[in-house]
């Protein structure tokens, strides 16, 4: 059970597996990747959780990736095999695994890119925010600047207090 925090908070959760039994076969706190294999030896429903009790305000997206069973043999026969695989099915192995290989890293890239992603659009917002809130204190400074220049511009009457000589 490979699992990755893609989005939110500090990328971390809490995660724990349990057996038909009950019985937690697996525990682990404020991980932001992490990877579990497990041989099942009881038949029955297995239960996994991811919990986020501990940081209540942000909201996180999880991968996870689970494989039941093994994988099948890539010949029919290959498993009862008495003799040596010849050349072509030689290569035929090499290339599963070249492309078992592949797809990891493929998986892994699209993890990365969904975490730059969201990374990328916070960042964007941010600087959304702290351009408007630039352009509103420009404004603001520049009709201040406008008024103390026509305050020095603008000729002061006396007051006609009736006492006149």
């Amino acid at each position: 059970l490979p699992s990755q925090v893609i989005t939110g908070g500090h990328y971390d959760v809490d995660c724990f597996v349990e057996d038909p039994n009950g019985r937690t076969i697996y525990k682990e706190t404020k991980k932001q990747y992490d990877s579990f294999p497990h041989r099942t030896e009881l038949q029955g429903v297995y239960t996994f959780c991811f919990s986020n009790e501990f940081s209540t305000f942000s909201h996180k997206t999880v991968y996870f990736d689970f494989q039941v069973g093994d994988e099948p043999p890539i010949l029919p026969d290959m498993s009862n095999r008495v003799t040596a695989l010849t050349q072509m099915e030689s290569a035929c192995v090499t290339i599963h695994e070249a492309l078992n290989t592949v797809i990891d890293s493929q998986t892994h890239y699209r993890l990365r890119e969904a975490q730059d992603r969201s990374r990328a659009e916070d960042l964007n917002g941010r600087v959304s925010y702290w351009s408007v809130g630039e352009t509103l204190i420009l404004f603001v400074v520049s009709v201040g600047q406008v008024m103390l220049l026509k305050s020095f511009f603008t000729e002061k009457r006396p007051s006609s207090g009736g006492a006149s000589t």
